[in-house]
């Protein structure tokens, strides 16, 4: 409850993590962490409005379950907003896999808008909107973005890199499925292929669990 101090598997950027709206993710992604843990329904946690963000802080907020997706309350989500705002000397990270509902609110200043692209092919793996509508939306952005490429799966090198240059994130974040769940992983080539050329326009952070794809064999 409130607010909780990064661990696991989470960004090394980011120090604390905040979720107000909590249960099963409207997007239901098949390889999702939080499927590992007893799901209640969706709702809102109001109590943790209450919660004191402190200062000096990187917070994702929302890192549990996607506060963007189609079923989740414009009122909601404002209110997030508005409690985050109260503490704009902290750093925020909002990231989602709609990122269509990123478009016309008020955010807390140094504030970073996020989406999660693993592949530019339609593997089914979602209920979230396809890879390419995420990639075009996070391309008219007018706040600093950033992308996450995780858990990585097998893709179209050029489709991917030019989505990632049309997005112009202020970095790509990298890493592989840490749950064993059996998705179509590119081969150790491609990956580094797609590094090189993102690191032409972007900075890349490559997260430790893709050590294991990018071991030569």
């Amino acid at each position: 409850m409130g607010l909780n101090k990064s661990k696991g598997n989470m960004y090394p950027f980011v120090t604390h993590t905040f979720n107000v709206i909590k249960g099963k993710c409207p997007h239901d992604c098949s390889y999702c962490y939080m499927k590992r843990y007893p799901q209640p329904e969706l709702h809102f946690d109001e109590k943790e409005l209450k919660t004191n963000l402190g200062s000096g802080n990187i917070i994702f907020v929302g890192s549990s379950c996607d506060m963007w997706a189609d079923d989740i309350s414009d009122m909601w989500i404002s209110s997030i907003l508005n409690h985050c705002i109260e503490y704009d000397s902290n750093k925020y990270l909002f990231q989602t896999k709609n990122p269509r509902r990123f478009y016309q609110r008020v955010y807390p200043d140094n504030t970073t808008l996020g989406t999660t692209i693993e592949t530019n092919r339609n593997y089914g793996i979602s209920k979230a909107v396809v890879p390419y509508n995420r990639a075009y939306e996070m391309a008219h952005m007018y706040l600093p973005t950033m992308v996450s490429i995780e858990p990585i799966m097998d893709f179209d090198l050029e489709t991917l890199s030019r989505w990632m240059e049309e997005i112009k994130p202020i970095f790509v974040s990298i890493g592989a499925d840490s749950g064993n769940n059996h998705l179509p992983e590119p081969p150790t080539d491609k990956i580094k292929a797609l590094i090189e050329a993102l690191k032409e326009f972007t900075e890349v952070k490559l997260k430790a669990n893709l050590d294991r794809l990018l071991r030569d064999t």
